[in-house]
């Protein structure tokens, strides 16, 4: 065999080795080692051919032959180890070659990943930064629009105020004109008043004399009334006198009598007069005090007008000044008008070219928007795709989906001051799959089908979960279980919070999505028929929760056992795969109604316990399984689907649970129910032959939807406390484990119902 070069040196056939004269035109010298030969390639059978050569005994004794044999034999042996050296060496300096041309090839992917990561983050800052742009134009927009509402403003304001004192200086210049034709008036009036003042005085002056006049009868008067008095003191002295002559002469009598009358009359006559002149003093009197009231009157009157004179006076300087200082204000007013005017006219200008650049911006802006949009929807309908195409996959594989769910912070955890343990990325691939937990400063990362964050409703999760009960309908095996630590959330996922309707969990859901579906498929031909079972597995013991006998025991009152007492339920599996238990309670129903109430019956007969980490804490596995059996009589097509909805009792350590007695037994039933399913998830992982479904009765329960042909669904529920990581994360990696499970292809059944009715399949 003529050899071929190996890094530049020439090998020969194995027959020169053994002393062959036949050397091609490829031989080459001999090798710097000092070897008789050159590089020589060999061949396994040629080495097994030297190995085996047996020397040639023609003369037995003559031993120099054989040296000559046995030295060129150990020669072509040192051939064949040189050339084993050389080759051992050649393949050192290419391994080593490969590795840099591995790690050369290595760094070029991580330059170009960070190349693509550079250009990602530019675009993305571009299209903040336009963003920005757009933004800020929009606010210079509107700001300038403002400012142009607010010259507008101004600018009426201003006329309106220019207007307004227009009118006011008007109503100023009238209310001048009035207070000058009162001023007038005033004067005249003072003019009048002094005429009637100085006629007063006149009269007064005659009221004076008049007076003094009356005085002068008045006394005169009195003097005439004393002599009067005096004289009739004098007749009555007569008289006296007369009356002692009475006696004497009845004649002088008669005339004595005749003159007394007279003085009589002339007495009464002058006594009137008197009156009279006692009447008319005091109505002199009285005029008089009149005038002088009248007088003092007019002279408060004349007072009035002289001080309203001096304010008219003033109000007319104040009026002539306001005037003025209007007519300056007025002209400031109007050089204003005037510079606003200026200014509107240049805020028009800018504001047509904001305008025009507005309109070109917007233009982009609506482009760029357009854009987004299309690539906001490629994105959705990509991310649709991939859904799609995921669980097509999923389920060609056979794998168990599986969505992680983290529960919201209570009240007494929010108080911790070390940071968040759990995070979310958020680069396109990972958003709303991955999930980051950090323990001890470590970050562990995870992806999932889907990953729902504290504010996900419950709305949200059945919403995702939706089509795959749709799928019990059309004639599939599907299997929901809830798993994760002792309060995490998994019984609020399930079964929600009792008395609000809005935060019903998924079993309620579910079942008002498929008596709707039922419901709305009746005009097609379909009907339906359906059973309900419920049981629980707890402390390795399988209970009937819709069971009519029932008792509970005295020592634990929280749990109530159901059944016959000393029942054993079994289960047991068909050769289509089917699982039944005996002797289970198979309950027909036919509205939601029912179900709720079997659901509210089985929730107050399971058992549940209060620990140190949860005050309601489900102390078993509780299974919900409903049957459906559809018939379609137009097309005859026939549909069998179970529906398993599985909430999970809580893993837990003892340290933190603080379980005694009959927790303790319950705790440690629990966790090695779990174990079983974890050592079943491992064995599927590995693909090992055998799977040790028998070691508990929940993982021979589910060996139909961990190893048969059903759709199957893990919730890994999650608590964010810092004081639950460790649990947290092996929550996270178990679910990983599972997620990578492969079971096998779901497939429709479409047999017919079977006669035996009280059989629960998985």
């Amino acid at each position: 065999m003529v050899g071929t070069p190996i890094n530049g040196r020439t090998r020969l056939s194995f027959g020169a080795v053994n002393g062959g004269h036949d050397l091609g035109p490829s031989s080459a010298p001999p090798s710097n080692a000092g070897s008789d030969y050159g590089i020589i390639e060999f061949t396994r059978e040629d080495v097994e051919a030297l190995l085996n050569e047996k020397a040639k005994r023609k003369d037995r004794f003559n031993y120099k032959e054989r040296c000559e044999n046995m030295m060129d034999y150990i020669k072509r042996l040192k051939v064949c180890i040189r050339w084993f050296q050389d080759l051992e060496i050649s393949y050192s300096l290419e391994q080593e070659k490969l590795k840099s041309s591995l790690e050369l090839a290595q760094q070029k992917c991580t330059e170009i990943e960070l190349l693509l990561k550079i250009k990602e983050e530019e675009l993305n800052s571009i299209i903040v930064e336009m963003r920005r742009n757009c933004t800020s134009l929009q606010e210079k927009l509107v700001k300038e629009e403002s400012e142009k509402t607010a010259a507008a403003e101004s600018l009426l304001k201003e006329r309106e105020a220019r207007l307004n004192f227009e009118r006011s200086q008007s109503t100023l210049q009238e209310d001048l004109g009035r207070a000058q034709r009162e001023l007038q008036s005033a004067n005249q009036k003072i003019s009048s008043l002094n005429d009637m003042y100085k006629r007063l005085q006149d009269y007064i002056t005659s009221l004076q004399q008049y007076n003094g006049k009356l005085h002068s009868e008045l006394s005169t008067v009195e003097n005439e009334l004393k002599r009067v008095e005096k004289e009739k003191a004098t007749v009555l002295e007569s008289l006296t006198m007369l009356k002692g002559q009475l006696t004497l002469s009845m004649a002088s009598q008669e005339e004595a009598t005749k003159q007394k009358d007279a003085l009589a009359s002339e007495v009464t006559s002058l006594r009137v007069e008197l009156q009279h002149a006692r009447d008319d003093r005091d109505h002199q009197l009285s005029q008089a005090q009149t005038l002088t009231s009248e007088l003092e009157k007019s002279k408060d009157s004349t007072e009035k007008s002289c001080s309203e004179l001096n304010k008219l006076t003033l109000r007319t300087n104040e009026l002539e000044a306001k005037c003025a200082l209007q007519d300056e204000r007025i002209k400031v007013l109007q050089e204003q008008l005037t510079t606003a005017e200026e200014k509107l006219q240049v805020c028009d200008i800018s504001a047509s070219e904001t305008r025009i650049e507005y309109e070109g911006q917007q233009k982009l802006v609506h482009e760029l928007q357009r854009r987004l949009a299309d690539a906001e929807n490629k994105v959705i309908e990509g991310e649709k795709l991939r859904k799609e195409l995921h669980n097509n996959i999923l389920e060609l594989k056979g794998n168990i989906r599986v969505f992680c769910r983290v529960r919201p912070l209570l009240p007494d955890e929010g108080s911790s001051t070390e940071g968040k343990i759990i995070s979310y990325p958020t680069s396109m691939e990972a958003s709303g799959r991955g999930i980051e937990l950090t323990q001890n400063g470590q970050k562990h990362s995870f992806t999932y089908d889907k990953v729902f964050a504290p504010d996900a409703s419950q709305e949200e999760v059945f919403i995702e979960i939706s089509q795959l009960v749709q799928s019990a309908l059309d004639g599939y095996k599907v299997c929901i279980f809830a798993y994760g630590q002792t309060g995490s959330g998994k019984t609020y996922t399930m079964m929600g919070r009792p008395g609000h309707p809005e935060e019903k969990g998924l079993i309620p859901r579910s079942l008002e999505q498929i008596f709707q579906t039922k419901q709305s498929q009746q005009p097609q031909g379909w009907k339906y028929e359906m059973q309900v079972s419920m049981l629980e597995i707890y402390n390795e013991t399988i209970r009937d929760l819709l069971s009519t006998n029932k008792s509970s025991s005295e020592g634990t009152p929280t749990r109530v056992e159901n059944g016959t007492p000393g029942k054993q339920y079994t289960i047991k599996h068909d050769a289509n795969g089917n699982t039944h238990v005996s002797d289970l309670t198979v309950v027909d129903v036919q509205s939601v109604k029912e179900v709720a109430f079997l659901l509210n019956q089985a929730a107050n007969s399971r058992s549940v316990g209060k620990t140190q980490m949860n005050e309601q804490s489900s102390r078993s596995h509780f299974v919900f399984t409903l049957r459906l059996y559809g018939v379609n009589e137009s097309t005859d097509q026939q549909a069998q689907g179970i529906l398993n909805l599985i909430d999970l009792a809580g893993s837990e350590r003892l340290s933190r649970s603080g379980s005694t007695g009959d927790r303790l037994k319950e705790t440690q039933a629990i966790n090695k129910s779990l174990s079983s399913l974890s050592d079943v998830i491992f064995a599927l992982a590995k693909k090992e032959d055998h799977i040790p479904f028998r070691n508990s009765k929940l993982t021979y329960l589910l060996q139909p939807c961990l190893g048969g042909d059903s759709k199957t669904l893990m919730f890994v529920n999650i608590s964010p406390d810092q004081a639950s990581a460790g649990e947290s994360l092996c929550s996270l990696r178990f679910a990983s484990r599972v997620n990578a499970c492969e079971i096998g292809t779901p497939r429709c059944h479409t047999s017919g119902r079977p006669v035996e009715s009280r059989l629960t399949y998985f």
